[in-house]
């Protein structure tokens, strides 16, 4: 919706991304006494021994001290009067309403003693709000949202039907072009339906050129033109593919060029109001990267708002979440490896709680307080789930070969790669075949490159077998990983300090890939518990003093 000047790079000027925060590598992977570490390590485990740990290098999450600083200013003091919590969560008890389905979903409302009653316009407002607030939040932590053409699924009726009624729309303005003398009426409508468009495309300060537009495709003094049989269509047409030449964004160049070209009414129309549609999009697209800042440093305030007039038209609308958090806080209890001090215990509880979201049992109800960032989560696992199956397979490798890796520095590095492309190809059971015939490969050509004698066969099986084995969630290798993973995410999110965190031994081939996922991790987890803290806060407080 503004006048911006275009570029070579096909994006508007003007544009401010958020940097993504992700995490910094400190040194370089490698060296002679990193790799005998992880050589020795790898082969205890083959031999029926754990793991010891080795040299591993430490990386700087960025983001971490902050992210720690703006838990504990939201989470603020757990403590207050029994009044003020009891104002902030409402516990249904036994009149609490059945469970709803997963996601932000209105449930109904019980009546319990004493009587409560929301009206359906405090309903809707709540639901309006939680809308709102769920693009806020997409737009604040995801640096790629853009909004998109909606378009109906492939062979589904409604595009069936969406397609039936362009065609009809063009078939009319065919024939009502092509009588003696020719018929402007839907002509009209479509001239003044890209009016609109383009006026919609400027902001309100744009006085001149609208008053331009207006004049230029002024619809009466064009039917007037009509009635006289003096209209010349292909005017307007040059006019409007010249007003969008100004404004359109350099990716747009081709099709403007391309409509300039078109010398048929129906298909210069018809690619007009195409590319007007494209247009606004575009438009909106920058809006949002232009507001993104902004919104990224009200986000928290935002939210927090909007949930807690949620929470008014809700019985209990922390059902889930208190559900959630005390699973961990009894485990805990339980382990006894509870701390005396409830800020640790805090911290304790939201550790493993937040590391549970990325394994989740598909058979609980999601926490309110995350169903917005569910489909993040779940992905984030997918990514967890690679980097574990792939630093098996380089253990279990790296065990096989023996010290002839020291040798190699660079295998390793194509070996994950490699390895990382097979995975893309599907199931893990089905993949693990190629995955051992690749790696087989691999070892025979690095051995042989290297003038090393080749891997026996009876080594060779060992390792094929080991690796036709890591599609077993048991495999005592891929446990072992998994738990370094989990160990290494759950001290970044934990750490009140910007001190690099080191990657677990063994896994220093994987550092760009543990970096990434835990600085992902990290913004996830932070801006969650900025907005949402001091809830968590009160429902562990509330929960330990109970237990």
């Amino acid at each position: 919706m503004v006048l911006v000047e275009k570029t070579d790079k096909g994006a508007p000027h003007g544009m401010d991304r958020r940097k993504e925060v992700t995490p910094k590598e400190e040194g370089a992977v490698g060296g002679k006494e990193e790799e005998a570490a992880e050589e020795a390590a790898s082969r205890e485990l083959l031999g029926g021994e754990g793991g010891r740990p080795e040299a591993s290098l430490p990386v700087d999450v960025g983001g971490a001290k902050e992210g720690a600083r703006l838990r504990y200013e939201s989470e603020g003091s757990s403590s207050g009067s029994d009044e003020d919590k009891g104002k902030r969560q409402r516990t249904g008890g036994s009149g609490s309403p059945p469970r709803p389905q997963r996601g932000f979903v209105l449930p109904s409302v019980v009546a319990a003693s004493p009587p409560k009653f929301v009206s359906l316009e405090e309903i809707m407002q709540a639901a309006n709000g939680v809308t709102n607030m769920a693009l806020a939040h997409e737009i604040a932590v995801n640096k790629n949202f853009r909004l998109e053409k909606l378009e109906p699924p492939e062979n589904s009726l409604q595009k069936q039907i969406k397609d039936t009624m362009r065609r009809a729309f063009w078939d009319v303005l065919a024939e009502q072009l092509a009588e003696e003398p020719p018929n402007y009426t839907q002509a009209m409508v479509l001239l003044e339906d890209i009016k609109n468009m383009m006026l919609s495309l400027l902001l309100p300060h744009h006085t001149k050129i609208k008053d331009e537009v207006s004049e230029v495709l002024d619809i009466d003094l064009v039917r007037q033109q009509a009635e006289a049989e003096v209209l010349d269509f292909k005017h307007y047409a040059q006019y409007i593919i010249s007003f969008m030449s100004k404004l359109c964004a350099p990716v747009r160049d081709e099709k403007i060029r391309e409509l300039t070209q078109t010398t048929e009414i129906i298909p210069l129309f018809r690619g007009i109001l195409e590319t007007l549609d494209l247009m606004k999009l575009d438009m909106a697209n920058f809006a949002i990267e232009q507001i993104r800042p902004h919104i990224m440093a009200q986000s928290v305030d935002y939210e927090k708002k909007k949930f807690a007039e949620f929470l008014e038209t809700q019985e209990d609308g922390l059902e889930y979440t208190k559900s959630w958090l005390g699973r961990h806080l009894r485990a805990i209890e339980e382990k006894g490896e509870k701390s005396s001090n409830i800020r640790a215990v805090i911290n304790q509880v939201l550790t493993k709680a937040y590391l549970e979201l990325l394994e989740w049992n598909e058979e609980e109800f999601y926490p309110e307080t995350l169903v917005m960032d569910q489909s993040r989560f779940a992905d984030l696992n997918v990514r967890v789930q690679r980097v574990t199956v792939v630093g098996t397979v380089l253990l279990v490798t790296a065990g096989a070969v023996g010290s002839p890796f020291q040798g190699m520095p660079s295998f390793k590095s194509h070996l994950k790669e490699h390895i990382m492309l097979l995975m893309d190809d599907g199931d893990l059971e089905k993949i693990l075949p190629n995955i051992a015939d690749q790696v087989k490969k691999e070892v025979s050509d690095a051995l042989k490159q290297n003038g090393i004698k080749q891997l026996d066969s009876e080594v060779e099986s060992l390792m094929t077998g080991q690796i036709l084995e890591v599609s077993n969630p048991d495999h005592r290798i891929r446990q072992l990983v998994k738990s370094r993973i989990y160990e290494f995410l759950g001290h970044v999110i934990s750490s009140q300090t910007a001190a690099p965190v080191q990657i677990p031994p063994g896994l220093s081939s994987l550092q760009e890939e543990m970096s990434s996922m835990a600085g992902t991790f990290l913004r996830l987890v932070s801006h969650n518990r900025s907005v949402f803290g001091e809830y968590y806060a009160n429902i562990i407080t509330e929960l330990s003093e109970k237990s």
